[in-house]
């Protein structure tokens, strides 16, 4: 399997790896080697490739798509199948009242022009947490947090509702109180089949939750995401340990689009998108600012390791009951 790291994302009409090869501007992170009983024996140029994307969001949602619009279409470009986007791609409001006054229902504008989008580049989007008016919006005057995916038709095939609402404050890194503004989704969302695998939905603040992991997994989820806006106190010390912890006990790849840099004058993200393999070696990592990773999923990789490593065959619920009760 391999992992790519580009930034920027401009002009890059060819991509060549060969061990020891340097291209300007792109550089190359390899797995680590793997047991011999779990070597690789697919061709690496045919497993699917997937981009992940990460931008510094703001309230300005015009420019906050061309921004993304242009990773999209590189990552097209790179012959990915699906483009990840992280947590408030759409834009990162600088108070509760702004985030309302912003946000949209799925059939606004906005996710019209992904849709055309998608469309446009043939490639399937985890939109991975647009700021979304729901049915209940006239009631609540509150939104959810919605991670959205599209088919390369531009067809919404799948929607999740973040359960999990970031209500912390840490010091140094200030208040965090989502649900002023949002509404906790009420249910999980069944696996959903892509080109790249079995794809399991959630965001940012879930990932602290490994209940909703292995719920998902038994579900047949193969990849986990979780787009994010991590916060520059929780990311240096729980961003990566997290992202791995996930992939190692659910023996799924994990994609964590992120959010980087200053978003205004109240707040700023961690940054550090990045694809962690069943086996928890991270194979693909952006560089610093916007930008987009590449990386290739091997499922039959993710197989022989549950097949040498059966730990769902293993668990005791008779001792410490269900952690993950599987979605009905």
């Amino acid at each position: 399997m391999l992992g790519f790291i580009i930034r920027p994302p401009h002009q890059l009409l060819s991509l060549l790896l060969c061990p020891g090869l340097r291209i300007p501007r792109l550089s190359v992170l390899c797995a680590q080697p793997r047991l011999r009983a779990m070597a690789v024996s697919s061709s690496a140029w045919e497993l699917p490739l997937v981009a992940v994307c990460q931008v510094t969001s703001t309230p300005d949602k015009k420019q906050n798509f061309i921004t993304c619009a242009e990773l999209i279409r590189e990552a097209a470009r790179l012959g990915a199948c699906l483009a990840f986007l992280p947590e408030a791609f759409d834009f990162i409001a600088r108070d509760p009242e702004e985030t309302l006054h912003l946000s949209e229902p799925l059939g606004g504008n906005l996710l019209g022009e992904y849709t055309q989008l998608a469309r446009e580049c043939g490639l399937w989007l985890s939109l991975g947490g647009f700021h979304e008016r729901g049915q209940d919006w006239e009631q609540t005057q509150k939104i959810y947090n919605c991670h959205v995916i599209l088919n390369n038709k531009g067809s919404v095939v799948a929607t999740y509702r973040k359960t999990h609402l970031c209500d912390v404050e840490i010091p140094g890194q200030g208040p965090m109180h989502e649900s002023n503004s949002t509404i906790p989704g009420p249910s999980l969302e069944s696996p959903v089949s892509t080109p790249a695998g079995k794809i399991g939905l959630a965001i940012c603040y879930d990932m602290r939750f490994p209940e909703l992991s292995l719920a998902l997994v038994q579900a047949g989820a193969e990849i986990l995401t979780y787009p994010s806006a991590f916060g520059s106190v929780t990311g240096p010390a729980h961003w990566e340990v997290l992202l791995r912890a996930r992939a190692i006990e659910s023996q799924c790849y994990v994609v964590a689009a992120a959010q980087c840099g200053r978003h205004h004058e109240k707040r700023a993200s961690y940054g550090h998108s990045m694809v962690v393999d069943p086996w928890g070696t991270v194979v693909a990592r952006c560089s610093e600012g916007p930008g987009l990773c590449l990386a290739r999923i091997d499922l039959s990789y993710l197989r022989r390791l549950r097949q040498h490593l059966p730990v769902f065959q293993h668990r005791r619920p008779e001792l410490y009951g269900h952690l993950g009760h599987p979605l009905s």
